[in-house]
């Protein structure tokens, strides 16, 4: 064994690194990384409960290996990917996508935060996700769908203000749902919609949804706003709370049958069908991507996929040589 030299004092040894133990273990973590989600990232609620049952799934496996609490230390590559190979079965591709999104982000966050010293999640791949084009209305079906409601009454008129904003607009259900009255411009034809991540945008809307919505704040919402304090969400239910997603639902399947379409129906297909409309009519792709207050582009570009679709349907019926 080496002596230190004559007249100097061996330095100490160096103390191990001491990763930050999360209290209450790996439950204690997620409720970490669920806030982390939720203060500084934004999610919105319905992404922070689908984030909540991935990682509660996840954390009851790695308990059922390793004990409770389960020590974050002992979590490993192999650990994961027998979890990973455990759902597969029972889960698409897509849903098994979505928890390694989960568990990657929360052993990332956990690495930054230095609770562990390596991330386990390093090199687990998603599986890959088959391109699914989305599912259109056509624009008859559309415009029967808008005209369903009518506007006998103020939850017709409500209906009927709804769809036209979903289509004209682009917005997502949440965003539609959680407009207040302040973020109306309709003198303007322009609403201010929050996003994602609480990113704002603007959106220009047409005519009718302008119209639509006029009826509404006028002839309908009154006689549903109650209390002393009214809401001051724009959609309001018949008792004049906030409008929930799971009614809007049930109110739009009995709408789409009154206007003859008898396929699956969600709001989601009216936001698709916005975008895939104005691109067929020449809209810029980059537009279309801000209206839909998309972050990354390459989410916008399925859609051109559609015109794509679109395209090569005009060509074989004109082209001499198709």
């Amino acid at each position: 064994m080496a002596r230190p030299a004559p007249g100097r004092r061996a330095a100490p040894p160096r103390p191990a690194p001491v990763s930050k133990a999360s209290p209450g273990g790996l439950d204690g973590a997620i409720d970490e990384y669920l806030m982390h989600l939720k203060v500084e990232r934004g999610l919105r609620p319905n992404s922070l409960t689908a984030y909540a049952q991935d990682l509660r799934e996840l954390a009851a496996f790695l308990v059922a290996r390793l004990g409770d609490p389960a020590p974050l230390a002992r979590v490993d590559p192999p650990l994961l990917l027998a979890y990973l190979q455990a759902i597969a079965p029972k889960l698409k591709a897509r849903s098994q996508a979505r928890r390694v999104v989960a568990l990657r982000g929360l052993f990332r966050w956990l690495r930054e935060e230095g609770q562990i010293a390596v991330d386990p999640s390093q090199g687990l791949a998603a599986p890959r996700l088959a391109q699914k084009l989305p599912d259109l209305l056509g624009r008859d079906e559309v415009l029967r769908l808008l005209a369903a409601p009518g506007s006998d009454g103020p939850l017709a008129l409500r209906d009927t203000a709804l769809l036209e904003l979903l289509y004209a607009s682009g917005c997502r259900i949440s965003e539609a749902l959680d407009l207040s009255l302040d973020r109306l411009y309709l003198d303007q034809a322009v609403v201010r919609l929050i996003g994602k991540g609480d990113k704002m945008r603007l959106c220009p809307i047409g005519g009718p949804a302008v119209a639509a919505l006029h009826a509404w704040l006028r002839d309908g919402r009154p006689a549903l706003a109650r209390g002393k304090r009214p809401s001051p969400l724009v959609f309001l239910n018949k008792s004049g709370a906030r409008l929930s997603r799971q009614g809007f639902f049930q109110k739009l399947r009995e709408h789409a049958i009154a206007a003859g379409i008898t396929r699956d129906i969600s709001p989601h297909k009216l936001r698709h069908s916005f975008a895939t409309h104005l691109l067929e009519g020449g809209a810029d792709l980059r537009a279309v991507q801000t209206l839909l207050g998309h972050a990354d582009i390459a989410t916008t570009q399925i859609y051109t996929h559609v015109s794509d679709a679109q395209l090569r349907s005009a060509h074989r019926k004109h082209h001499p040589r198709a």
